[in-house]
């Protein structure tokens, strides 16, 4: 008799991601800044999805040396883009190495688009409304990532996004409909896959379920205590951008995990403004000592989904199959003859 389907009997998610990047999955590491180095992701595309290192603020030697490290692999690299227009340098780094895609995140993509599709290489722009979509498709982007108030870090937190991943679909219906699309915030497993491709989205960027994984730069305490968190012991603030002095555009905070750090300064920004010297050597020797009742664990509301760390390569595995699943793309193989 013929074999009972078994969890690895699953149709490709195939989209249109899929089809224009030659993915098997239709799933991208967001470029979290040092976490995203080469191993994790090389490890995203190892398993069929794609891999991408975070730029982040622009430390130009460890983008050489991961850069570098992932030579062969074929992934993509992301920037913060007001601050790698102070470093525009940068981006030639990223562009010799001839990355799979460049992703530009919290500011104005211009004046960076031309350069990169002068190189033949995609265009990923992050956005968090619909004027920011507009600029980004005016920019000429290639895949637009509709990133909604859950995620972990930087955001504009006013929209969720189980309402602006449709929202800005239907604007790239209307004005560019062969520009691809992501959603992302609170993609954790099969289910926020899954919402995201029914929303309209091409696919989705996902951050936080691959920040607990084997191959991310990330310390083990910091992943115990956030394996042991929820949804509801995170909160938007801009304490830790003030206490590592970075000049953050007034819009943006970041979504993290509470601790008693963000409970004494939260609310406080003007009086942490005036000790700022001697809470910043406070934080900095909690990093150094990883307490994380002072340092910064950066996830989204999706921690509440993430109860283990699991290799990368796993998590895709397992999101791909449950989203294949619950949108009813189950498909059993053929059955051995003789069966």
């Amino acid at each position: 008799m013929g074999r009972c389907p078994d969890e690895g009997d699953f149709a490709l998610l195939t989209t249109r991601l899929t089809h224009a990047f030659g993915l098997e999955h239709p799933v991208v590491l967001a470029p979290m800044d040092f976490v995203a180095g080469s191993r994790l992701a090389a490890a995203v595309t190892a398993a069929g999805g794609l891999g991408l290192i975070g730029g982040g603020y622009g430390d130009e030697q460890w983008l050489k040396g991961e850069l570098a490290a992932a030579a062969g692999t074929r992934v993509g690299c992301g920037f913060i883009t007001w601050s790698l227009a102070r470093r525009p340098g940068l981006l030639d780094v990223a562009l010799e190495h001839r990355p799979a895609a460049v992703m530009l995140s919290f500011g104005d993509p211009a004046p960076f688009a031309d350069r990169i599709r002068a190189a033949g290489i995609p265009l990923f722009c992050q956005v968090h409304t619909l004027d920011q979509a507009r600029q980004a498709l005016d920019a000429g982007a290639d895949v637009v990532v509709a990133q909604g108030g859950e995620a972990g870090g930087h955001g504009v937190g006013s929209r969720s996004t189980f309402t602006l991943v449709p929202d800005i679909a239907d604007l790239i219906a209307d004005r560019s409909p062969d520009v691809l699309l992501l959603g992302a915030g609170g993609v954790t497993d099969g289910r926020g896959l899954a919402a995201a491709l029914a929303l309209g989205a091409d696919g989705a960027l996902v951050g936080t379920r691959f920040w607990a994984t084997k191959e991310a730069a990330v310390s083990e305490r910091a992943q115990a205590r956030a394996v042991a968190a929820g949804g509801d012991d995170t909160l938007r603030t801009s304490v830790y951008d003030l206490v590592r002095r970075y000049d953050w555009p007034s819009e943006y905070d970041a979504r993290l995990l509470r601790n008693r750090f963000v409970d004494r300064w939260h609310g406080r920004e003007s009086a942490l403004d005036a000790q700022l010297a001697e809470v910043a050597a406070e934080f900095a020797a909690a990093e150094s000592e990883q307490d994380f009742d002072v340092a910064n664990v950066v996830v989204g509301e999706g921690v509440g989904q993430v109860r283990e760390v699991l290799p990368a390569g796993e998590v895709v595995r397992r999101m791909t199959q449950d989203a294949a699943a619950r949108l009813g793309r189950r498909a059993p193989r053929t059955a051995a003859s003789g069966d």
